[in-house]
């Protein structure tokens, strides 16, 4: 049986006494790949900056590696992150490569050079994601899909178990999400990474993901999306009538307005 690497027990947590999670119950297992999905403000981000020990739980529980997240110690190397904002000026004339050797700064430390370990890690981390002949290219000169690359091999130079991803494809077209999460599926595949992302595009996400949990402040679903991602579901979690329709190669949700509602169309 895989081992059990994120388990979150009735897990709610509050900003200023005010819950935006609450009673979430499910188990992240070595290898999966998680899908956390959910309409604006329904605690989506908050459930993975729980994961990386940043806000405490109100009540309920949250283990990450079998610790408490804010006490994980030397094994917080074992989680790579991805946030939404990569705070990096894209203007600034730096190399791909610095910015991946970027995620070795705990490792090196404060006013150490980079040893021959950390340059090892960040070839490897650039080899990958596929983008080791732009290594010595400016990040700037990068396109958005190659950017969010460039951001996952800085996450993954420590060499990291688990890989959080939020937003990944916020600042994407369409067509480069959908290429992105083809891409990052076929990285899950190759590596055997343990992947939890953050996402408001359902029905892609629903495509690659091997589980989902789908939120509005409670956790209104979870399991496989096949089996998970019914019409009742979705209208629960975003708190009106919404369905998947089928449209190329991936389905997309459409939100009905209100109206439309009280009619079926065969």
């Amino acid at each position: 049986m895989k081992v059990e690497l994120i388990q979150a027990a009735n897990l709610s947590v509050a900003y200023q006494d005010k819950l935006v999670l609450e009673d979430v119950s499910f188990t992240v297992r070595e290898g999966d790949f998680w899908g956390i999905l959910g309409p604006n403000g329904s605690g989506k981000t908050t459930l993975l900056r729980s994961m990386l020990g940043l806000i405490k739980p109100f009540s309920g529980s949250i283990t990450v590696l079998g610790s408490a997240p804010m006490n994980l110690g030397a094994k917080r190397d074992q989680i790579g992150y991805v946030p939404q904002h990569a705070h990096i000026d894209f203007n600034f004339p730096i190399h791909v490569r610095d910015v991946v050797l970027l995620g070795r700064s705990r490792k090196i430390g404060i006013g150490r050079r980079p040893g021959a370990k950390d340059r090892e890690s960040v070839d490897k981390a650039l080899e990958r994601v596929d983008i080791q002949d732009l290594a010595n290219r400016q990040i700037g000169r990068l396109s958005g899909g190659q950017r969010q690359r460039v951001l996952i091999a800085r996450a993954l130079a420590l060499e990291p178990d688990i890989l959080l991803l939020d937003e990944p494809t916020a600042a994407l077209d369409v067509t480069a999400a959908e290429g992105f999460y083809e891409w990052l599926h076929s990285m899950h595949l190759k590596m055997k990474l343990t992947l939890v992302l953050v996402s408001h595009d359902v029905g892609v996400v629903s495509r690659y993901v091997s589980a989902v949990a789908c939120l509005n402040r409670r956790l209104v679903a979870h399991g496989v999306p096949a089996e998970v991602l019914a019409q009742d579901t979705l209208e629960q979690m975003y708190g009106c009538d919404a369905m998947f329709f089928g449209h190329g190669r991936v389905p997309h949700m459409v939100v009905l307005p209100e109206s439309q509602g009280e009619h079926h169309h065969d």
